[in-house]
Formats: structure tokens, C-alpha cells, sequence
């Protein structure tokens, strides 16, 4: 009984576990398609263009039409969050109608 019970409880956490694990859209995205030449430096450089939230999503929304990626308006946003939250830190307004 003890074993099923462990089994049962192993199966309605496994999804649980597997989805905190998981990189966010964000990361992917950025990952992906820009990784590759923007390393951390190019965001840390002192003449950087992103100076604050909105500054952060134009430059993401430039780049990705710069390469040619058709991102929609969630896919920018949600590579700006990416990088607002592992390297910028700037304050960003809350989600609205996203998702």
C-alpha cells in the first residue's frame, strides 16, 4: 500500500516539478536567436541602449526585427522580462491581458 501511495504522489508531482524546472519563453527565445553575440558584456557596456524598462523592450523589439524573426508583442515582452530579470533589474510595469 505504501509503495502505491508513493507512486501515486510521484505521479501528481512529477508535472509539478518538471514545469519549475523549465526555462521560460523568454529564455528560449534570447537563447535561441540572440545568445550567441549578445553575451552578458554587451549588456553590461557603458554606452548600453537600454537604460529602463520601455528603453529595454525597444531594443528587443529593434533587434528582432533587425534579424528578422517576427516575434509577436508577447515574444518581445517576454525577452525583455528574460533579460530584465537575469541582468537589468529595471522596474517594470505589472502583466496586463498576457495570457
Amino acid at each position: 500500500m505504501k509503495a502505491v501511495f508513493l507512486l501515486a504522489a510521484a505521479w501528481v508531482l512529477l508535472p509539478v516539478a518538471a514545469s519549475a524546472q523549465a526555462p521560460a519563453r523568454g529564455e528560449l527565445l534570447y537563447a535561441n536567436h540572440c545568445g550567441t553575440c549578445h553575451g552578458v558584456q554587451m549588456h553590461w557596456r557603458d554606452k548600453k541602449l537600454a537604460t529602463d524598462w520601455n528603453t529595454l523592450l525597444a531594443q528587443v523589439r529593434r533587434w528582432q526585427d533587425n534579424a528578422g524573426l517576427q516575434w509577436n508583442a508577447a515574444d518581445i515582452e517576454e525577452v525583455a522580462r528574460h533579460l530584465n530579470a537575469t541582468i537589468y533589474r529595471y522596474p517594470e510595469p505589472a502583466r496586463v491581458g498576457l495570457r
